[in-house]
């Protein structure tokens, strides 16, 4: 039987409309609202990958993250992909099999590391404390002790529970026992205090959507010489694009995409043909670095502080309880507790479909017990936090929680004009 022939194409029928999201201000743990000047940099034409132009950007902006993580560190560059795929470069790439690692788990993404870790074959040891509390030093060392592992790995602030963990005595600590030291700053780069030098890191990686006002998709990095000197003693040059005398290693690092050898060459002068820069997002990822720096490290950190101060002292205006321990709170997020009778996940729906505001539920044994307010990267302004406490007060009354009107955004209010006093 021969099938009519339709004159209309299959193509037509699945044809979609131009994106066109709804406008929303995302004031949860990220991601948040991108700097718009951060989406124009983004619109710019791409030019070849080997352009003066573009070999160019790629040399400002290891220079501009320099910067941003306050360090010396020749080998500070991106690595292509969400915050993620910083995290997994510089694990995979540290990590033989077998090696030892010591994972402090204080949330979620500690958990994440540990994840990380095993899958990169590495003999995983954790310690854990409960969700909202930090480590001592004295704490970690005793589990250094006991672990001699090769590789510290922790998170300095993390989003699951809005705490950040010290981390300026663990550097001392590292280098007394003979331990690489390596932070995810991905929540914490850009809004609260971060001295990769001077604190003795040999590895950092972050991300561009929370503190740094950019989308997700771009992971900087920053290693120190000994870190170098470690991946370069695993590093194994891919058949195609290798010379005489790259290495060749049996037991090469474990990805090939995340290889930070391979990528430290792309990078360097040897520009190795590992793969192709995804140019927009280097574009953004620039952007974001010489945004901070033009506003300084110190300032934007102090806006951080000022804004989220100016929310915690809101939500409690509102009668919330804060969780976590408050002298090791996040300056970006806070997080309160749902108070009784009320549910929380309509209170999240109500505040985006009547006020297009997005703040943020939790994970593991927080779920459910606590929403996380953000204040960060392009949103930590005074415009957003008094609007945001506007609304949360009208849907928390809806739900028959007892306050005092106005009591949210006039606590806000006191807390701007005592930093301004």
């Amino acid at each position: 039987m021969v099938t009519p022939c339709n004159s209309r194409s299959r193509e037509a029928d699945i044809a979609a409309a131009p994106i066109n999201p709804p406008a929303r201000l995302l004031m949860g743990p990220g991601p948040v609202n991108a700097d718009p000047r951060v989406l124009r940099a983004m619109s710019a034409q791409l030019v070849g990958q080997y352009d003066p132009a573009m070999t160019g950007y790629m040399d400002e902006t290891m220079e501009l993250y320099r910067g941003v993580f306050r360090t010396r560190n020749q080998a500070t560059l991106l690595v292509d992909g969400t915050s993620r795929a910083g995290i997994e470069a510089a694990l995979v790439s540290l990590l033989a099999p077998g090696d030892r690692v010591l994972v402090p788990v204080f949330g979620r993404f500690g958990h994440l590391l540990a994840e990380i870790a095993g899958r990169a074959g590495a003999d995983v040891h954790t310690r854990e404390i409960e969700w909202g509390e930090v480590f001592t030093p004295a704490a970690i060392e005793q589990a250094i002790r006991e672990v001699q592992p090769v590789l510290l790995a922790i998170v300095h602030g993390d989003t699951s529970t809005t705490v950040a963990q010290p981390l300026d005595e663990l550097g001392e600590i590292c280098e007394r026992h003979g331990v690489l030291f390596y932070t995810d700053a991905t929540a914490s780069l850009g809004g609260n205090a971060f001295e990769m030098d001077a604190w003795g890191l040999d590895a950092a990686t972050a991300g561009l959507q929370k503190c740094l006002g950019g989308p997700s998709g771009s992971a900087p990095v920053s290693l120190s010489p000994s870190a170098v000197e470690r991946i370069r003693s695993r590093s194994s040059v891919e058949a195609g694009i290798r010379s005489e005398d790259d290495p060749v290693r049996e037991d090469p690092i474990r990805s090939n995409y995340f290889d930070l050898g391979m990528i430290l060459d792309y990078w360097g002068a040897k520009r190795l043909n590992h793969h192709t820069e995804a140019t927009s997002m280097l574009y953004a990822a620039r952007e974001c670095a010489r945004l901070l720096l033009d506003e300084g490290m110190d300032a934007a950190v102090g806006r951080h502080r000022l804004h989220g101060a100016a929310m915690l002292a809101g939500v409690e205006g509102l009668g919330l309880e804060v969780f976590g321990d408050r002298a090791h709170r996040m300056h970006n997020v806070v997080g309160v507790f749902i108070p009784d009778g009320v549910d929380g996940d309509r209170v999240r729906g109500a505040l985006l479909e009547d006020f297009a505001i997005e703040i943020g539920t939790s994970f593991g044994p927080l779920h459910g017990r606590i929403w996380r307010i953000g204040t960060m990267g392009y949103n930590a302004r005074r415009d957003t936090v008094l609007t945001t406490l506007a609304a949360l007060e009208q849907v928390l009354r809806a739900e028959g929680h007892r306050l005092t009107p106005g009591a949210g955004v006039g606590s806000a209010r006191d807390a701007y004009a005592a930093e301004a006093a």
